[in-house]
């Protein structure tokens, strides 16, 4: 997949000033972690637009129980990853063993002290799984979707919490596109407005 070309139009009769929160959800059967808030759009207001990159790279990084921050590693669907100690401290590496899956994997290897993993896409935060005991694995998997809706006071790189999520129902599909509009309608003040809603439009498959 390459990277996508987005635009978010705001095409609603909104008054509430919403924030529209993008984000996926990691798919992998090991993970009950909730969904975070991958990019936020603020202040869009009616006729506007806003630009931005869906790219197809991600990253993986690490933390652990001293606050130590790894570097972000090129994280392809399928990659392994271990966290060890070695001469010079703590350190992730690629496993290099094959991947019978599309999970993006990160193992602790430590003998002690749990570890925290983040998935990364265009510098920003997309999934993280915390308190990784020794020995285990936490892993990341995702459709080619996205999921869209309005909120407010919510921040890039944030966890989505239940009531959001609950309020949340518009899943758009990314498989094939190389450009498209994500037209928001709907909205307004009168007691029968239509819900908003996000549908896309404009689409140029690759």
């Amino acid at each position: 997949m390459s990277n996508i070309q987005l635009t978010f139009v705001n095409d609603s009769n909104d008054k509430n000033n919403s924030q529209i929160v993008i984000f996926q959800q990691n798919q992998s059967a090991n993970t009950d972690a909730p969904s975070v808030a991958w990019k936020v759009i603020k202040n869009c207001g009616q006729g506007f637009s806003h630009p931005f990159v869906y790219p197809a790279a991600s990253q993986i990084a690490a933390t652990d129980s001293y606050g130590n921050i790894s570097p972000r590693l090129a994280a392809a669907s399928g990659s392994e990853f271990q966290f060890v100690l070695d001469d010079s401290g703590h350190a992730i590496s690629s496993s290099n063993n094959a991947s019978y899956t599309q999970d993006i994997t990160l193992s602790n290897k430590l003998e002690e002290g749990a570890i925290n993993a983040s998935i990364y896409k265009d510098g920003r935060l997309l999934a993280t799984t915390t308190n990784i005991e020794p020995g285990v694995k936490a892993s990341f998997n995702f459709k080619p979707t996205i999921w869209v809706g309005v909120g407010s006071q919510i921040e890039e790189g944030s966890l989505i919490n239940t009531s959001l999520a609950s309020k949340v129902s518009t899943e758009i599909s990314l498989e094939g596109i190389k450009s498209a509009s994500i037209v928001m309608t709907g909205g307004g003040a009168s007691s029968d407005a239509a819900p908003l809603k996000f549908e896309l439009e404009n689409i140029v498959y690759s």
